[in-house]
């Protein structure tokens, strides 16, 4: 199987601060995997570093074989392979919803207006968008927000798409519906890095878990596994942690 994300030995960190310590994760092509772990553990800023939003200290990082630190390389054109969803939508205030997903398309890839339109349209009926596409974003939910940051990461045909806590600032109910079309595009088989502690959805979508703490991957293995078997203390005390929280929300659903 081919590999889509190849990183070896990666290390990133801040001023003097060491974050990522010596890292390697490989994801092949159609594969999804999750990582969790608590907060400060370097799960942000390891898919920052895949594409250079943080700059690594040492390592090697390979996307579709491209040697993405190397000093030749056009980062630009290695974003373009990659969408990413952050924690916050980041969408354009003053544009519709449909013109925030046609920009990439006429700016990046330079599609003519009715092609760009066409394909927009089309992600946006994926995600369950296609009849908020005239509205601004300010006039949606936060779940609806999202699953139009969603929509702009696709429209550009990644081979890989990495999500940072994509549900993390919704409340329950909204969390469910972006939650929804993430298992749809699951489905689609396109490989997925996905930072989240929603553990159902983990379960139903991941390949495997990889479990981050204190910079290291301390643990990874299938979901069944890894979330029912865990062979390390430290793991098992942080499901432990979720699993209590999940309950006191569900008490009052």
């Amino acid at each position: 199987m081919k590999d889509v994300l190849l990183v070896k030995d990666l290390y990133v960190g801040y001023g003097d601060q060491e974050v990522i310590r010596g890292i390697s994760l490989r994801i092949t092509e159609g594969e999804r995997v999750v990582i969790m772990g608590p907060s400060g553990s370097g799960k942000s800023t390891l898919l920052k570093s895949i594409v250079r939003l943080v700059e690594p200290w040492k390592g090697e990082v390979y996307i579709n074989g491209v040697n993405v630190l190397s000093d030749e390389v056009d980062i630009r054109k290695i974003r373009q392979m990659v969408g990413f969803v952050f924690q916050s939508y980041n969408l354009f205030p003053h544009m519709t919803v449909l013109r925030n997903v046609m920009l990439p398309l006429e700016v990046v890839k330079g599609l003519p207006k009715d092609e760009a339109l066409k394909k927009a349209i089309g992600v946006l009926r994926l995600v369950g968008m296609e009849e908020y596409k005239d509205r601004y974003p300010l006039q949606l939910s936060g779940g609806q927000q999202q699953r139009v940051a969603i929509a702009r990461a696709l429209v550009m045909d990644p081979i890989l798409l990495l999500l940072d806590e994509p549900t993390s600032a919704l409340d329950p109910e909204l969390r469910e519906e972006v939650l929804d079309v993430l298992r749809n595009i699951a489905g689609r088989g396109i490989s997925m890095l996905i930072v989240t502690h929603e553990l159902d959805f983990a379960e139903d979508v991941a390949d495997r878990i990889v479990f981050m703490d204190n910079g290291f991957v301390i643990e990874e293995g299938p979901p069944q596994e890894l979330l029912y078997k865990p062979k390390i203390d430290r793991t098992r005390r942080f499901l432990r942690t979720i699993a209590r929280r999940l309950y006191a929300v569900n008490r009052y659903r």
